[in-house]
């Protein structure tokens, strides 16, 4: 019974640090564009730039 009066103000304690870390992250524009980066991966525009930059 002593493991869970030190257990449940603990876990309080780790759900407002992430809550308060997901707040944090969502105002500095961390989840603005989620699709953007993996697109960047399949779509290469250096390659682009420099057959645009031969013709």
């Amino acid at each position: 019974m002593d493991v869970i009066y030190w257990l449940i103000p603990s876990m309080i304690f780790v759900g407002v640090v992430l809550v308060i870390l997901l707040m944090v992250g969502v105002k500095s524009g961390q989840f603005e564009d989620l699709e953007g980066e993996g697109q960047r991966i399949l779509f290469d525009e250096d390659v682009d730039v420099k057959v645009a930059e031969k013709n």
